[in-house]
């Protein structure tokens, strides 16, 4: 997928998926996810149809199987950005053509494509590569953590007691990681986990969806923010990683998000390569 990625990133445009169409269904909104999927499309010659939450009032004006029949008979993949997991799963199950996990509230697997992509061309390679996620054992987290797994990076990860990784997604981790001679390490403390990283990484205290949490996170999350006293204890070259949008002033300071040492663009940029290679994978 990588590999794929990096080559598509060299071209401008193809007809290779010509007459196929992807719809985007969506329950929340975004900036990075649909305009990628959407320019994926358009580069690979193919069509893009965006639902918005309004037009098709998933699980409540159609049940999610009756969705995925009608969407099956006219389309030949789905992107699906949803609050519960559990809604990927019944629209891959009823379907009958691919379903992307476009995020979900478990994991969201492009963003950590994009992650890997980015990492490996800001040092050319993945294998070995300290990377150190500071906060919340999140969908992003889980996702990022098997990439690093699959990809034999030391993957540290620091979070707050009770806002750690899902255990099940942990241990599939490890064992990924043993299979590919990575590492995981889990811990409370910030400070440890980012000691002499090469990828400092992050993402927001509060999702959408956890708005009642607001104040109980800030509190909780506050020795987690990634500042500049941070940043000093990880390599002379590390970078800094987010998936945007970011909160600045909670998570991370303004001056890291704009420093040298952030890739975010790239990381966002990278969502479109890793798009289409995704797309050319499952629909050539």
């Amino acid at each position: 997928m990588l590999r794929d990625a990096a080559a598509l990133k060299k071209e401008t445009t193809s007809k290779q998926l010509a007459g196929r169409s992807l719809a985007l269904l969506f329950e929340k909104p975004s900036l990075r996810t649909r305009v990628s999927f959407e320019v994926a499309m358009f580069h690979l010659g193919g069509n893009c149809l965006y639902l918005s939450p309004a037009e098709v009032g998933l699980g409540k004006r159609e049940r999610v199987s009756d969705v995925a029949h009608v969407l099956g008979r006219y389309v030949q993949c789905i992107a699906a950005r949803t609050y519960s997991h559990e809604t990927v799963r019944l629209l891959a199950a009823h379907a009958g053509i691919p379903v992307i996990n476009a995020l979900s509230d478990e994991e969201h697997p492009c963003q950590a494509f994009a992650d890997m992509l980015t990492i490996m061309e800001k040092f050319g390679k993945l294998a070995g590569i300290s990377l150190a996620y500071v906060g919340d054992g999140n969908n992003v987290a889980n996702s990022l953590m098997l990439a690093a797994a699959m990809s034999g990076i030391d993957f540290r990860i620091a979070s707050p007691r009770g806002y750690e990784v899902q255990k099940d997604v942990l241990h599939t981790a490890m064992r990924y990681a043993e299979e590919n001679k990575g590492k995981i390490t889990t811990t409370n403390d910030p400070l440890a986990a980012v000691a002499g990283a090469r990828v400092v990484y992050t993402d927001v205290w509060v999702s959408m969806g956890q708005e009642k949490e607001t104040q109980e996170r800030l509190k909780v999350f506050a020795p987690y923010r990634i500042d500049q006293a941070l940043m000093a204890r990880a390599m002379s070259d590390a970078i800094f990683m987010h998936p945007l949008p970011a909160h600045m002033g909670e998570e991370v300071s303004t001056d890291v998000l704009d420093s040298k040492q952030s890739v975010v663009f790239d990381q966002a940029e990278n969502r479109l390569h890793i798009q289409k290679a995704l797309l050319q994978g499952v629909l050539s």
